[in-house]
């Protein structure tokens, strides 16, 4: 029993120490996740991206044997043999079985001279390819990037809703103490009271609702970047978020993601592919010229000749050209041409339909900037106006001149004022930097 308590320790104590090993090899996690954090660890962890990139490994070894298909094959062979027959026997006559053993050794090569083009044409079709798997890794990491900045700034927008409602239900509970102060000397009635104090539980419950907000969309981003569920994320804010002004002209961006987003380069690699691809089914069509080479010898012990001097006696050599030309395919060869040329002009309204896509995407971007800029704007200057009016709302309430439905009223509008100016701040600000990513600029926490 003893023994077996012992045994199960051990293993426990190992394993243990297995599992520390293997975590102090794991790059560790940041304790505080910056936006370029996010984006930088979902570019290498991301299991999408992962699996382009290994798609990307597979075309560049596709481009390394198109390379080496250039070059002349070698092989060798080695055969050994042991035949048993029966012979006539010259010395006593009748038949005896005899044993013989042989052994043959050849290298043969032989590389292509000439297949109308093919073996070069299927090189840049490997290497468009590896540029074509690259560019769609980029373009997944655009994408997972573009979602990585939406949902960090929403958490940036709830934790400021969320500090903005805490200033809120401090004031509720300074006006409730108060509250509580002219209750007991007779100042306000116990409705009142009662009113101040569902204020407070009001907006106690509205801080829950954002601390639920926060949590969520943390929970979002870290489903993004596909985390433990046990792992809790903290962002690192920067210390000041403003909103930018100003942004790149329309036609400006136009042009620029036109000529930098990897999905329209990556539309026109494909017509470039397409059109090679065409060269090459139209080798089809021509002859293939081939140089072969091989070198053999062999030795058998029914020669009365030493091993090395049957080698010798034995050795043979050949070079041999063959032409193979093509007469009749059974339209094989036409419809891969005609194919081949369907797949260019499917190539071609490929990259139009990105372009028109690109185009209209970045046109929604500049509008959706445009408005939340005019909405921040306003909301801006409503908030402004709306916290000098509940300040004296708050000071009027403090003195007892002004009743509790008229302070309510107002916080309510200062509250919605509030709420409405950091939605339309942190909307600015994403939509300022999604159009800026489509005109061909990196997403940034800050400016």
């Amino acid at each position: 029993m003893k023994t077996g308590i012992i045994t199960i320790l051990t293993g426990i104590c190992l394993l243990t120490r297995a599992v520390q090993a293997q975590d102090s090899t794991a790059q560790p996690l940041p304790q505080q996740w910056t936006l370029p954090d996010c984006i930088n660890y979902a570019s290498q962890h991301n299991i999408s991206i992962n699996t382009l990139q290994l798609t990307t490994k597979s075309t560049q070894q596709d481009l390394l044997q198109s390379k080496a298909a250039l070059y002349p094959n070698v092989t060798g062979s080695v055969s050994q043999s042991l035949v048993n027959s029966k012979g006539a026997d010259p010395v006593v006559g009748g038949f005896a079985t005899q044993a013989s053993f042989s052994s043959n050794y050849a290298i043969n090569s032989s590389v292509t001279l000439y297949n109308g083009g093919y073996l070069k044409n299927n090189l840049k079709s490997k290497d468009l390819s590896v540029q074509i798997a690259n560019l769609n890794v980029q373009e997944t990491q655009n994408d997972i990037s573009l979602s990585i900045a939406q949902a960090w700034f929403n958490i940036l927008l709830a934790k400021e809703n969320k500090v903005s409602l805490e200033a809120v239900l401090t004031t509720s509970k300074e006006q409730l103490k108060q509250g509580q102060i002219k209750y007991k000397a007779g100042s306000i009635a116990r409705k009142d009271l009662v009113q101040i104090e569902a204020q407070v539980a009001s907006d106690e419950y509205n801080l829950v609702n954002a601390n639920n907000t926060v949590r969520l969309n943390s929970l979002t981003l870290k489903q993004l970047l596909q985390l433990p569920p046990t792992y809790e994320l903290t962002i690192a804010a920067p210390d000041t978020v403003a909103v930018s002004p100003t942004a790149p002209a329309l036609g400006n961006a136009l042009e620029d993601a036109m000529n930098t987003r990897p999905e329209v380069k990556n539309k026109d690699l494909s017509i470039q592919l397409a059109q090679i691809e065409l060269e090459k089914v139209k080798a089809g069509r021509k002859p293939t010229v081939s140089l072969s080479a091989a070198l053999a010898s062999g030795y058998s012990n029914n020669q009365h000749y030493h091993y090395f001097t049957q080698l010798n006696n034995n050795f043979y050599q050949s070079l041999g050209v063959s032409v193979s030309i093509p007469i009749y395919s059974r339209r094989t060869n036409r419809t891969n041409i005609e194919k081949s040329k369907i797949s260019i002009e499917q190539a071609r309204l490929s990259l139009l339909e990105t372009k028109t896509t690109l185009s209209q995407q970045v046109e929604q971007a500049f509008i959706n900037w445009q408005n939340a800029m005019a909405q921040y704007k306003a909301a801006e200057a409503q908030l402004n106006a709306s916290k000098e009016s509940y300040d004296i709302t708050n000071e009027q309430l403090r003195l007892g001149a002004m009743n509790l439905l008229e302070w309510q009223q107002q916080k309510s509008a200062y509250v919605q004022a509030l709420q409405s100016y950091v939605q339309s701040k942190y909307s600015a600000l994403l939509y300022n930097k999604v159009y800026s990513f489509y005109a061909g600029k990196g997403i940034s926490a800050g400016n």
